[in-house]
């Protein structure tokens, strides 16, 4: 399968996440508890996991799996990190507002560059430097409201806090990232064996996220268990699955491309959701939005095509040394 074919699913079906999310909601809320939706998704991706893992194992008894503890307790980090970032993200909810933190969460492009090239070691052109600040740049157009708002004014309105806790938050998406890719790369490991010791932690994690909140709600709803399917619908489990198919899609990108493309697949995805919105909610085509994605355009162009088909160099024409007559200069001197 070829990572293009994979990054343009990605970008569907994520694209599409934001649009299942809100049309699984009933006269503007939620039916269901939203913080069970990642949990089953987790569960799913291990589910399926272990699954096609099984199914490997019997077909290709050399399968590679790694069980020794001391590579295992790796794959706890991603899961640390990304309960640290959920925990920073209601942090910085908390001193700027919703349009602000959009804005601000387009950073994690820069920094997963940046951290690709110091940790992975993975050297980048000039010209891929320039078209990755032209996607940060693109998608932020996008999302920019016009000037005549009153809600362009909070974006350089909120307290020092408020973009310190921003840039930590893009710092510890793109080390999670990028610290991902490090272990899918780190062996020969089967794809497999990896999402499960990814997915096991991860809904260790959500489970115990779900204890927590009906702890600090003092468990006024009864426990997560009780209530897990409650209010769901058709729409909720396509949410779920398709939560869990992008988590997928994104491991098998990490494995076999590389953070860059998962960047650009996820950017462009936020574009075609607001385009999207546009037929489906009836929301008004703006002219941020249109310059960004012409933006974004380019910059996945200039990442991504050959050097030759960005830089026109002038053919060099020699001239052939027998058409060339060597023409004698006699210089007088004065006596």
């Amino acid at each position: 399968m070829q990572w293009y074919f994979v990054a343009v699913l990605l970008t569907i079906l994520t694209s599409s996440q934001g649009i299942l999310t809100t049309l699984s909601q009933s006269n503007g809320k939620y039916l269901y508890d939203y913080a069970t939706v990642p949990f089953l998704a987790e569960v799913f991706k291990l589910l399926l996991s272990t699954l096609l893992l099984w199914r490997e194992c019997r077909i290709s008894p050399s399968t590679r799996v790694t069980t020794e503890w001391k590579s295992v307790r790796l794959y706890v980090i991603p899961s640390i990190i990304y309960l640290i970032h959920n925990n920073v993200q209601f942090a910085t909810l908390t001193y700027v507002d919703t349009s602000t933190y959009q804005i601000m969460g387009n950073l994690k492009i820069v920094t997963t560059a940046i951290l690709f090239r110091l940790f992975l070691r993975r050297r980048l052109s000039n010209l891929q430097w320039m078209a990755i600040v032209l996607l940060a740049v693109g998608t932020t157009t996008s999302q920019v409201k016009g000037c005549g708002e009153a809600s362009c004014d909070s974006l350089f309105a909120a307290p020092i806090q408020g973009y310190m806790l921003g840039v930590l938050s893009a710092c510890l998406s793109a080390l999670a990232g990028v610290y991902t890719e490090f272990l899918m790369k780190k062996n020969n490991d089967s794809l497999y064996w990896q999402n499960v010791q990814l997915y096991t932690f991860g809904s260790i994690f959500n489970m115990v996220r779900l204890v927590l909140d009906d702890y600090r709600g003092g468990y006024e709803n009864g426990s997560w268990w009780q209530r897990l399917f409650n209010g769901y619908s058709i729409t909720t489990w396509m949410v779920v699955l398709n939560l869990g198919s992008t988590g997928l899609l994104v491991s098998w990108l990490m494995k076999y491309a590389d953070n860059i493309v998962k960047v650009y697949s996820t950017s462009l995805a936020m574009l075609l959701t607001m385009v999207l919105s546009v037929y489906l909610f009836n929301l008004k085509p703006t002219l941020q939005l249109l310059l960004g994605t012409i933006i974004c355009m380019m910059s996945l162009h200039m990442y991504f095509a050959p050097p030759n088909m960005l830089v026109d160099l002038p053919t060099q024409v020699r001239a052939a040394p027998e058409n060339l007559k060597e023409v004698a200069v006699e210089r007088r001197t004065d006596s």
